[in-house]
C-alpha cells in the first residue's frame, strides 16, 4: 500500500464532500502512518512545514478528522493517517446570540465553518494555564472534537456572562439552551470583571 499525501487524501475528501458530512464515526480502517500535517493553536494548518492557504482545502480536511484517544487522524474508509494538534483541531472565530439570560442561545461557528449551539451535546469548558492562570475556553463541535474559542469571541461572551449558583457556589458562566456553563468561580474573579 502506498502511503497517503496531502493530495489523496484531499482527493478521497472530495469524493465524500459532495454526498455531506461524511460519517468518519463509523470508518476504522488500517493505520497508515504518520503524515507531516499539524494544526497549531491558532487554527492554521501546515503540511511539510507550509501553512496550507486554501480555505476549502482546510476545510475539506476537517471534514475527514477524527479523535482516538489523545490523537489525531484524518480518515477515509480505506486508510487513516496521524496528524499533529498543538492544541484543540478546531478554532471558535464566532458566535451569534439569541434571547437573553437564562433564555439565550449560544451558537458558534468555527474557521472551517462548522456551528454547534453551546447545550447539553456541545458543552463549555475552560481550562486555566497553571502558571499564568489564563483560561482557555472550548466548546465541543462534533465527535470529541473540541474548538478553542478565540480570545475576542471569549471577551465578547464575558459581557454575556452573570452569577448564578451552581453546585452550592456562586460561579460567573454562561446560559444556553436552557442550562448554565460555570467559567470561574466568583470569588476567584478579577476585580474588574462583573
Amino acid at each position: 500500500m502506498t502511503k497517503p499525501t496531502a493530495d489523496t487524501l484531499a482527493a478521497a475528501a472530495t469524493t465524500f464532500a459532495r454526498k455531506g458530512p461524511p460519517p468518519v464515526h463509523l470508518w476504522n480502517p488500517p493505520f497508515c502512518g504518520d503524515i507531516d500535517m499539524r494544526i497549531a493553536r491558532d487554527g492554521t494548518w501546515y503540511y511539510l512545514g507550509t501553512p496550507i492557504g486554501r480555505a476549502p482545502l482546510v476545510k475539506l480536511f476537517s471534514n475527514i478528522l477524527k479523535r482516538e484517544g489523545d490523537a489525531y487522524f484524518l480518515v477515509t474508509p480505506v486508510e487513516k493517517v496521524g496528524i499533529n494538534v498543538d492544541d484543540a483541531p478546531l478554532l471558535a472565530t464566532d458566535f451569534t446570540v439569541t434571547g437573553t439570560g437564562a433564555d439565550q442561545t449560544i451558537t458558534f461557528t468555527t474557521l472551517t465553518e462548522d456551528t454547534a449551539t453551546l447545550g447539553p451535546d456541545h458543552p463549555l469548558r475552560v481550562e486555566r494555564d497553571p502558571t499564568t492562570g489564563e483560561p482557555s475556553p472550548y466548546v465541543l463541535i462534533r465527535a470529541n472534537l473540541w474548538a478553542l474559542i478565540d480570545r475576542k469571541s471569549f471577551y465578547r461572551l464575558v459581557d454575556l456572562g452573570g452569577h448564578h449558583a451552581y453546585a452550592g457556589q456562586d460561579w460567573f458562566g454562561l446560559w444556553s439552551s436552557g442550562q448554565f456553563f460555570p467559567v470561574i468561580l466568583s470569588s476567584e474573579l478579577p476585580p474588574d470583571l462583573p
